[in-house]
């Protein structure tokens, strides 16, 4: 009895020293177990789907990296969604499709914003409810603060179906907060630049693609007699993609085509001085509308913006080159008697110019003017004279 009472009592030492050094060496291991982990990358666990629901994320959440677990919950559930509609590989990496836009091939079809629009956005809420109307028209001024009364009657004439946007030329914006429009309005600045500068920088047909007309308008337009609401169903009527209104036939016109005819809604030919028509479908008797206050159907926006060249910044030949959007232009491109309006020639923009050689501003920008609607013609001419020859033809457009 004795031999088994010491034998025992010398076993009991030990066992208690193993079991000490067995727990300390599980806490040991389980400490760098807890510290490495949340380094892991959780998606390359290979862990069957139908564990997952028993496994408990709560806890797992990488406070340096700002990564939540809510977004690793979404990743999880992301990757089985995936799983199981198809046994193809989910790396990004392997994601090229050649229908994307340019530059956007590795991204998957559905996320691509291809177009964008004017709509303001507020800073809370939930975003489908940002906006309780959607503007179907679009209307630009290009303006000085000097001509805000003028530009007030204008704007007031157009409804809240369309969005107001204000190209500033003089650098003045917030003055405009005086009205309470302008405080809706988008408001785009850069001094001493031109209608169509701001047109081919920020009008680009993916931006404006909500709108189904786009109003680009000098800042010295008589409104009186005009509705654009009413506007826009003579041009729905009368299918024109590119249009104006009628001016008054009182003031001085450079062109038949744009003189207001009381006896009719809309009209699309005319006829001009001896030999000035080679065509009677061809500009200045029809298919043409002036650059001072065009409207552009959104699919007819969409041709003029590739025509508008970057550093001819008058517009000066395009409202000749506009009929190659359209066909057949003598149809779809008219004016609107019944909607017309007043063209007050007032030069501020031309005021913005520089004084040389003792003339007065005006005269430089003018100067300017003519030789942009030279190059521009010649442009054109060279650029179609190459294509058919690169078709091996010698045949041209007229």
């Amino acid at each position: 009895m004795g031999i088994i009472s010491r034998s025992a009592a010398g076993r009991k030492p030990n066992e208690s020293m193993r079991l000490i050094v067995t727990t300390f060496i599980g806490v040991v291991f389980g400490f760098f177990v807890g510290v490495s982990f949340p380094t892991l990358s959780l998606t390359k666990l290979n862990i069957p789907s139908s564990l997952l629901p028993t496994v408990d994320l709560s806890y797992i959440e990488d406070k340096k990296s700002g990564i939540s677990t809510q977004t690793i919950l979404n990743a999880w559930s992301s990757t089985r969604s995936n799983n199981s509609s198809s046994t193809q590989s989910n790396d990004t990496s392997k994601i090229w499709v050649t229908s994307n836009p340019r530059g956007a091939e590795r991204l998957a079809p559905g996320i691509i914003a291809a177009e964008s629009d004017f709509y303001p956005r507020r800073l809370w809420g939930k975003p489908s409810e940002d906006l309780t109307i959607k503007p179907k028209y679009l209307v630009t001024f290009t303006v000085g603060y000097s001509q805000k009364k003028n530009i007030d009657a204008a704007v007031k004439k157009f409804s809240e179906n369309f969005t107001i946007l204000l190209f500033h030329y003089d650098g003045q914006t917030t003055e405009w907060d005086e009205f309470e429009w302008s405080k809706r309005a988008i408001h785009v600045s850069a001094r001493k630049q031109t209608k169509w500068w701001y047109a081919k920088r920020f009008l680009h047909p993916d931006i404006v693609a909500p709108y189904d007309y786009i109003f680009i308008w000098d800042e010295d337009l008589g409104v009186e007699h005009f509705n654009a609401e009413e506007y826009i169903k003579l041009v729905r009527k009368h299918g024109l993609e590119i249009s104006q209104p009628g001016l008054e036939p009182n003031k001085g016109l450079t062109w038949q085509m744009t003189k207001r005819r009381g006896d009719r809604e809309v009209h699309k030919v005319t006829e001009e001085k001896p030999g000035w028509c080679t065509d009677p479908h061809l500009p200045p008797c029809a298919g043409f509308v002036e650059i001072m206050a065009p409207v552009f159907s959104r699919d007819a926006w969409r041709c003029v913006w590739y025509m508008i060249q970057n550093d001819l910044v008058h517009g000066w030949g395009l409202d000749f080159a506009l009929r190659k959007c359209v066909e057949p232009a003598h149809e779809k491109i008219g004016v609107v008697d019944r909607q017309w309006i007043v063209h007050q020639s007032v030069p501020s923009l031309g005021n913005q110019g520089e004084v040389k050689d003792g003339k007065a501003p005006w005269h430089g920008v003018r100067e300017r003017c003519r030789k942009e609607w030279t190059m521009f013609q010649s442009r054109m001419a060279n650029a179609e004279n190459a294509y058919f020859k690169s078709l091996g033809s010698n045949s041209t457009t007229h």
